[in-house]
């Protein structure tokens, strides 16, 4: 699939802004999953410079975003809020325009979307969602991409089960799957279901697609003849004071060996890490033949190198994509 480039700047803050370029970003993700695999990093975008600004703590965001950036031939500039002047006070819109006249790209991982989107609107240069509390799209790009490298007759007709909080990767994932037409339900507590305004997003992505988004209280009921299951820890940053109630909410929603006994004997897990072993998933199933978590997790690299590529408009002289 080609995708006409444009010199405007384009921005990821939430996995529908890239609705119509996310079949291209799996399939580039692939193929540079597949490169660099033989040895071959083919560094498309020399010279560019991303600055990332981390609020929240992170292994494979983090890593992956700076080595991305390495492998395309640029450079990472990792910026926690105790080394930027916004935290003594400067203004997230002064902070963009600053950075808009350093770097060619801004990473952010934000505990609120509202200043994932203030970033957005005074940068002059693309803007990546690495995670707020809304949503966490570039995890989606990796978690369709694994299930894509597995399943060689596509996404139809396929279903996705995943259980239990329904949080920002939830957010992001239940649109995504609607956008390439993979059955998606969530095995969610209805006190933990998504915004409303999401929720009707997916399902009119479903609508173009052919797919469906329903959700289900019984976790049981929702895995049989499940093609995946997924699932992410039910406290997530910013909840730890909601640990004890959230914990006794989620009994039952664990994926445990007889809960994936109920899905189709083919079925993958999927984990988006890190995992809090024996609360939403057992040692069993996460070390398990049927565990896709480590591709998922190296998946990363892979689908932020795409969107990077796609974000940033090529230049004279830079090399071509296969």
């Amino acid at each position: 699939m080609k995708v006409s480039v444009t010199t405007q700047k384009r921005d990821l803050l939430s996995i529908a802004d890239v609705a119509d370029l996310l079949p291209h970003l799996l399939d580039r993700a692939g193929a540079m999953r597949a490169r660099r695999r033989s040895g071959d990093l083919g560094p498309t975008r020399p010279g560019r410079n991303a600055a990332l600004i981390f609020e929240k703590p992170s292994t494979r965001t983090r890593t992956s975003f700076e080595v991305a950036m390495h492998d395309l031939g640029g450079h990472g500039i990792y910026l926690s809020p105790k080394e930027l002047q916004l935290g003594r006070g400067e203004t997230i819109a002064d902070t963009a325009r600053v950075l808009s006249r350093y770097v060619d790209v801004i990473v952010y991982r934000a505990f609120r979307s509202t200043d994932m989107a203030e970033l957005a609107r005074y940068a002059t240069v693309p803007v990546i969602n690495a995670l707020d509390d809304r949503e966490h799209p570039c995890q989606i790009v990796a978690d369709l991409l694994t299930l894509k490298e597995r399943w060689s007759g596509g996404f139809q007709g396929r279903t996705l089960v995943y259980i239990g909080d329904g949080n920002n990767v939830f957010n992001s994932l239940v649109q995504g799957a609607a956008i390439v037409g993979l059955n998606i339900v969530g095995a969610i507590p209805e006190a933990y279901r998504p915004p409303a305004d999401l929720v009707e997003s997916a399902r009119r992505f479903a609508a173009r697609s052919g797919s469906t988004v329903r959700f289900e209280s019984d976790p049981k009921a929702a895995v049989r003849d499940a093609d995946a299951l997924y699932t992410d820890v039910w406290v997530s940053m910013g909840d730890e004071a909601d640990q004890a109630r959230r914990e006794r909410d989620f009994q039952g929603y664990r994926i445990d060996e007889e809960l994936l006994r109920l899905a189709r004997s083919d079925a993958w897990v999927l984990h988006d890490l890190p995992a809090h072993r024996g609360l939403e998933i057992t040692d069993g199933v996460m070390d398990g033949p049927r565990a896709a978590i480590w591709d998922q997790a190296e998946n990363r690299l892979h689908a932020q190198k795409a969107i990077l590529e796609a974000l940033l408009p090529p230049r004279a002289g830079d090399p071509r994509p296969d």
